[in-house]
């Protein structure tokens, strides 16, 4: 890595003043150069690669447990591969696309209360990241919106506020806690792992029925993606620590908005658990590249698999 060619000093300016936004209402990150040299490089250099092989737009998914960092993780790389290598990026999220409050309701009466709770496979509009994908792939580009979610209104926003996307990108950027998700076996379901499972799914209808979105509709959408990058926390209490800590930031930088306490963060990450817990296990089956976090939520090491 040519950390002496004349863009480093620019994209280390601009990697600095992005982290200290981030600092806002936590501690102060360690070691950022070091951090910008042994980890947003070396990724950024391995996502050009794959692109260079043909030079056609590539989907890089990025997945990790609540919490984990895979929204600082993208702002970083968008910078760096456009000025580095000129690549032009088109980044969101599969939270983006969550069914509409009004869908998720229908689909509690017809299907499972659970499914009134966004998060789980079964709760995104599939079709809607399928047609996106499509779009943004598109010889003959055209303007292309994509959908942002409002999470303290728990739906959608109106068309109006949606990213709109109006040059061809280099590179995709699909980021979310499920992104690359496999089902479990039948029989792995059988035993609850926590509260809501026990009380609320005890004809196992509600899991059975998102494993079977895994296996069928998601993979489909998964098998798209060129690359994936996974986050790997150290435990499942780490990721709701982390994921408690997002809350409080946002408690703090966005007055007006709803947020969750603690006991309500404790619950709603219940909805997660089964499928965030496969992924740690399961990861070096589903990834490209795996990014080792470590308590203190830093990258310590990263190892690839394909």
């Amino acid at each position: 890595m040519n950390f002496k060619s004349p863009d480093y000093s620019y994209i280390k300016k601009i990697y600095l003043k992005f982290l200290k936004k981030k600092e806002v209402a936590s501690k102060p990150l360690v070691d950022k150069i070091g951090k910008l040299n042994t980890f947003y490089l070396p990724l950024s250099e391995w996502i050009y690669s794959t692109y260079k092989k043909d030079n056609k737009t590539k989907i890089i998914g990025l997945s990790g447990g609540q919490g984990a960092g895979k929204s600082t993780i993208t702002g970083i790389l968008k910078f760096i591969l456009k000025k580095r290598y000129s690549l032009d990026l088109c980044v969101f999220s599969i939270d983006d696309f969550y069914k509409t409050k009004a869908e998720r309701k229908k689909m509690s009466k017809n299907i499972h209360p659970l499914f009134l709770t966004r998060g789980v496979p079964g709760t995104h509009d599939i079709n809607l990241i399928n047609k996106t994908f499509k779009n943004l792939k598109k010889k003959t580009f055209k303007q292309v919106l994509i959908p942002k979610f409002d999470k303290s209104t728990d739906d959608r926003f109106k068309k109006t506020k949606w990213i709109r996307v109006k040059k061809a990108p280099s590179i995709i950027i699909f980021e979310g806690w499920c992104v690359g998700a496999r089902h479990q076996k039948n029989e792995d379901l059988i035993k609850s792992l926590n509260y809501i499972e026990k009380q609320y799914d005890k004809n196992l209808e509600w899991r059975k029925r998102v494993n079977n979105q895994l296996k069928k509709n998601y993979k489909k959408l998964f098998s798209k993606i060129d690359k994936l990058v996974y986050l790997k926390a150290p435990s499942f209490n780490h990721i709701f620590q982390w994921r408690l800590h997002q809350e409080q930031k946002l408690k703090l930088t966005s007055k007006n908005k709803k947020t969750m306490s603690k006991s309500k963060i404790r619950e709603f990450i219940m909805f997660y658990e089964r499928i965030t817990r496969h992924m740690m296990k399961d990861f070096s089956n589903i990834s490209d590249l795996t990014i080792f976090l470590d308590k203190k939520h830093r990258s310590k090491k990263m190892s690839f698999y394909k």
